[in-house]
């Protein structure tokens, strides 16, 4: 299974690579769209093996050990600080940072851009693949509505914890990690302040105007600036 969830991952990732390197596809573009054709996909196979309902199960006993929050916490750990030592410390994350301000320019310098993006996605495709692992050991089932909100939460948590979207210079890996608590915490207490049987629409109405204000406020910020050097 484990071999299984890291192989898609890393496939679909690299798939979307070619469609933004080889194709010159905007990465924001190919993800949205990919975001779709993947779901859709993954609700075909769920629907055709276990039915519209009932979904597909594992044995929880198989993961059941795994279901404890210093697990969870050690893997997150271990892999923040193997993208933070990557992105900051070495010339794979200068260049990669590179890439998302001046591409043109790389280019002209001798970066191959096609092979840092293939790298970037490869790394995104192991963190869905460790996503998607942690979430059936939350709950070990898949149906058609299994994580059908996370990839645009996942947009809404880096933005908000100030990466921008365009990349460049001042895009940050803690960016993810105060995103996504931000995002997080911002649920929760939506879900204490809101009457529950409608919360779910006013916390996804709440997050879109923060993620709109926050995109607004950091574009101003970076319009009244020098170029980055």
């Amino acid at each position: 299974m484990i071999l299984v969830i890291f192989g898609v991952a890393v496939g679909c990732s690299l798939l979307s690579s070619v469609l933004a390197s080889v194709f010159h596809i905007p990465v924001f573009v190919t993800t949205v769209a990919m975001m779709s054709v993947l779901s859709a996909i993954a609700a075909q196979i769920i629907t055709t093996n276990g039915g519209a309902v009932g979904g597909i199960s594992i044995p929880s006993a198989l993961v059941k050990p795994l279901d404890n929050m210093g697990f969870k916490i050690a893997v997150l750990a271990v892999f923040w600080l193997i993208c933070f030592f990557v992105f900051d410390f070495t010339k794979i994350g200068r260049r990669q940072k590179f890439l998302g301000g001046n591409p043109v320019c790389a280019q002209l310098t001798g970066i191959q851009v096609n092979k840092y993006a293939i790298i970037a996605f490869v790394m995104a495709g192991i963190g869905v693949g460790l996503g998607a692992f942690l979430t059936l050991v939350y709950t070990p089932s898949v149906t058609a509505t299994t994580a059908g909100s996370i990839g645009m939460n996942i947009v809404v948590a880096i933005v908000f914890g100030g990466m921008p979207i365009s990349g460049g210079p001042r895009s940050r890996i803690y960016s993810a990690l105060v995103g996504g608590f931000s995002y997080i915490l911002l649920n929760n207490i939506l879900k204490l302040l809101i009457d529950s049987n409608i919360g779910y629409g006013v916390s996804q109405i709440v997050s879109a105007v923060f993620f709109l204000a926050v995109v607004y406020v950091t574009g101003l910020n970076y319009r009244s600036q020098m170029l980055p050097r």
